[in-house]
């Protein structure tokens, strides 16, 4: 099973129910760390195995030597996964019978045969797969939990074969590939640096500093983990796993010297700098820019003689910061190259042809070809939903009617919507269940959410700090993201997710009477101005697309009362809102009994 290849030590099947055991030899106590591993099991048996979703399943924690407090046994529910159980070497066997009885009625018998030939089909979080990838376990064992997302394999193939091609025939290669919020595409980026023997040697760069903090410092705890020692295994992750601006800089100040790797793989490719912005921000840098970020990078890649490889993968709605180029800087850089009698082999994706955008247009290009399977167009984060990311993209249209009609097919969206931050933080408490991680995001812009007390925001550039917050755990460490005491903003989660997420939205992006369209504010000063700059509109509106994209499960969507006596939050811009995504179809989380607090934080501390 997932989880970086951890398995349970039993799974014990009954006529009625599926118990899973984890046995911890010698032990004396029951610790919560061993508590949410079980749990954690009995929640991917649910989740991604096609036979243990018509049973309950029993998580049991057996600490061999442990005193066991005397408790209720769960409602028994016909289906899903109940709270785990505590036993010992003593207590088991009677427990075991008790809930063998207690599950005397289900509506469909466990049929022990069929059980075991059903398809285990699970969905890894970015951090789980890199772990995996890098042990060499290949895309293909990282199946979709869905049938309808075979096109993440097609993709993978299709990125390998064509660096084969090129590298038979000598060749230069740049690859476009696209794919919507959650497709798997930095999945796909992955699994060609470390995933392929064949592919060649490579790194993976991104300008996305928590992202490199994050996959760095989770490969690296998981080899320590299997052995390695530390400093040997952060040398290596540092050279696998690369920021962009140090990768650019160092071979910009080094222009005779040809990188170590022949492949490079650029996330979120359509956000690397327009030449403008590039040698403006670098002005007073020790090493200066003359050219666009694509411009520099292809110029690297080729002091190569002969075959190397770019793959660029490009997220539709991402840019989220001035200066960001889109796909018409790397076109201009292409057919620069052309000009000066340098060729590239260019393989694209269908939709970057056909775009309206003209900053995502690549343009004509010498020896440019669309292959279809460079496009994911289905959605692997949203474990329960596929229409999650097309909901979000109506809303941010302003489309109310598209976006309700989304929802009523869906059936459950998992989008739910509350006015009030203590009901959101112990909705998330109780549904983070096992090794599922809940935490609390924001946009950068929302200067007014301090007033509610999430002021706390996760300083990105942190590494330590990226670190806890990402892979840490409440209680043993408060600088976890289930603390729900920091919040990330978009430029902590791009590239990474959450299970559950609460999402805190304040009045930099706002409706107004009369408008289909978002208003889009910044905070100067004392109070909120109007952008009416086209590329900081879209680009704050990207950023919520971001914010809705990020959990695997579902998101609590937080919009604040605000303040009558406060003009830089007035009720009626809240109201607003509120009111605009309650007709899209997010659910009122309100209505939901709220869980008692005490009595959960008393839990979580045992």
């Amino acid at each position: 099973m997932l989880r970086l290849g951890h398995r349970p030590d039993v799974i014990l099947l009954t006529g009625r129910a599926i118990l899973v055991l984890e046995i911890k030899a010698g032990a004396t106590a029951h610790t919560l760390a061993d508590r949410r591993q079980v749990e954690d099991y009995a929640i991917d048996l649910h989740d991604f195995h096609a036979g243990s979703r018509a049973n309950p399943i029993v998580p049991i924690l057996v600490a061999e030597h442990a005193t066991v407090r005397q408790e209720s046994l769960p409602l028994p529910l016909c289906h899903g996964v109940t709270p785990p159980l505590d036993a010992s070497a003593q207590t088991l066997s009677a427990l075991l019978q008790e809930l063998d009885r207690h599950f005397a009625q289900v509506a469909k018998p466990l049929d022990a045969a069929a059980w075991l030939d059903a398809p285990y089909r699970p969905v890894p979080t970015i951090v789980d797969a890199a772990c995996m990838l890098y042990a060499k376990h290949g895309v293909a064992e990282i199946r979709a939990a869905r049938s309808d997302a075979d096109n993440l394999h097609a993709t993978t193939d299709a990125i390998l074969m064509e660096i084969a091609r090129a590298r038979a025939d000598g060749q230069r290669l740049i690859l476009f590939v696209t794919g919507i919020p959650g497709a798997g595409k930095t999945l796909c980026g992955l699994n060609t640096i470390f995933g392929s023997d064949h592919a060649g040697r490579g790194t993976y760069l991104t300008g996305n500093p928590t992202l490199v903090h994050v996959l760095r410092e989770a490969l690296t705890r998981d080899a320590v983990a299997f052995g390695a020692k530390r400093g040997d295994a952060s040398r290596k992750m540092t050279s696998a796993i690369q920021a962009l601006p140090k990768f650019r800089d160092h071979y910009v100040a080094n222009e005779t010297h040809a990188p170590a790797e022949c492949i490079v793989v650029i996330d979120e490719a359509q956000r690397c700098w327009s030449a403008a912005w590039a040698m403006a921000k670098t002005r007073d840098k020790a090493v200066r820019l003359t050219r666009s970020e694509p411009a520099h990078l292809l110029e690297t890649m080729q002091r190569h003689n002969g075959f190397c490889a770019v793959v660029c993968l490009v997220g539709g709605g991402q840019e989220i910061h001035a200066g960001e180029g889109g796909l018409a800087e790397w076109g201009d850089a292409l057919r620069e190259a052309a000009a000066n009698g340098i060729a590239w082999r260019v393989r694209a994706a269908p939709d970057l042809l056909s775009t309206t955008d003209p900053r995502q247009r690549l343009g004509d290009l010498p020896d440019l070809r669309v292959v279809a399977a460079l496009h994911l167009n289905v959605s692997l984060r949203q474990i329960r939903s596929t229409a999650a990311t097309a909901w979000v993209d109506q809303v941010l249209a302003g489309d109310a009617d598209a976006a309700a009609a989304i929802a009523m097919e869906t059936g459950t969206l998992p989008f739910l919507l509350t006015r009030d931050a203590s009901l959101m933080r112990s909705w998330l408490r109780m549904h983070a269940r096992g090794l599922r991680r809940t935490g609390l995001l924001a946009s950068s812009g929302g200067a007014r959410l301090r007033a509610e007390g999430l002021g706390a925001e996760l300083p990105h550039m942190d590494a330590s700090a990226v670190a806890h917050w990402f892979l840490d755990r409440f209680p043993h460490d408060v600088r976890a993201s289930d603390a729900l005491e920091v919040v990330a903003t978009e430029f902590s989660c791009q590239g990474l997710e959450l299970d559950y997420v609460g999402l805190c939205w304040d009045a930099d992006l706002i409706r107004e009477p009369g408008r289909m369209d978002w208003r889009v504010r910044s905070f100067r000063g004392t109070d909120w101005q109007i952008c009416r700059q086209a590329e900081a509109i879209a680009n704050q509106i990207n950023t919520y697309r971001v914010l809705l994209t990020r959990a695997r499960y579902e998101t609590v969507i937080f919009v604040p009362f605000g303040d009558a006596g406060d003009r830089t939050r007035t009720p009626a811009a809240y109201d607003a809102i509120a009111g605009f995504l309650r007709s899209c179809g997010a659910r009122a989380l309100d209505d939901a009994p709220a869980p008692d607090d005490r009595a959960e934080t008393e839990r979580l501390l045992v």
